[in-house]
């Protein structure tokens, strides 16, 4: 019987085959960082170094990468400087801050530190590849028809990512808006998750609540404590 393959192999491959195979309206283009060879090699050493095991994990969800975080590094809501710093993986893009980024990182610490967090979670996005529209992010949903040609390719994904993180039945939703409306009528349609529990989507927390940073900070790790209970 073949040993099971460690999770960072299934991260690894998951990424290394996404494949966005349906049209993109005009003016639409598609972020794929890594199929360059010093994103995939960061992208290596963040997975191999916090998933190199066989443990399950807690998913969340994003809405799809931006062009300052997961567009450079290839880590999901991890912009340079905390890549290298706190997640220690040395890398030669330009350090420069992404706000999402900043706050995620701020949970991280608050639960614990990087190994603890990337131990039992696993930070994504439904659409695990960004989009831009003249040069600026675009979310999924933003564009009625790149949301509609995008659904199967985003449902893979979640099954995929599901799949090879151990089958968890419940999952974060980053954004409590459009995000989750869109992540619940997915879910209801296809049953992925028994539950979706929806979180302030960090971005919105840093520009319209940054004064109140460190309620939502200890609101994400009260709801997601409330998981291992």
């Amino acid at each position: 019987m073949a040993a099971k393959k460690l999770l960072s192999t299934e991260i690894l491959r998951f990424y290394q085959g996404l494949s966005p195979d349906f049209p993109m309206p005009d003016g639409v283009s598609v972020m794929h960082p890594y199929g360059e060879p010093e994103v995939w090699k960061a992208v290596k050493q963040f997975y191999q170094k916090f998933y190199a095991d066989h443990h399950s994990r807690v998913i969340l969800f994003g809405i799809n990468p931006g062009r300052f975080g997961a567009g450079v590094t290839g880590v999901p809501f991890t912009d340079p400087i905390r890549l290298e710093k706190i997640c220690g993986v040395p890398n030669p893009f330009e350090k420069r801050f992404e706000l999402s980024s900043e706050f995620i990182y701020e949970v991280v610490e608050a639960w614990g530190g990087a190994d603890a967090f990337f131990g039992r979670f696993f930070v994504s996005a439904l659409s695990p590849l960004g989009f831009l529209r003249e040069g600026k992010n675009l979310n999924y949903y933003d564009d009625k028809v790149l949301c509609r040609e995008a659904t199967p390719f985003i449902l893979d994904c979640v099954r995929r990512q599901k799949q090879m993180c151990g089958g968890e039945d419940v999952a974060f939703c980053l954004g409590e808006g459009t995000n989750y409306k869109f992540f619940t009528r997915l879910n209801a349609a296809h049953g992925l998750f028994r539950k979706i529990i929806p979180l302030p989507h960090p971005r919105w927390v840093m520009q319209y609540r940054r004064k109140s940073k460190q309620s939502f900070v200890q609101l994400y790790v009260r709801r997601l404590r409330e998981q291992e209970l």
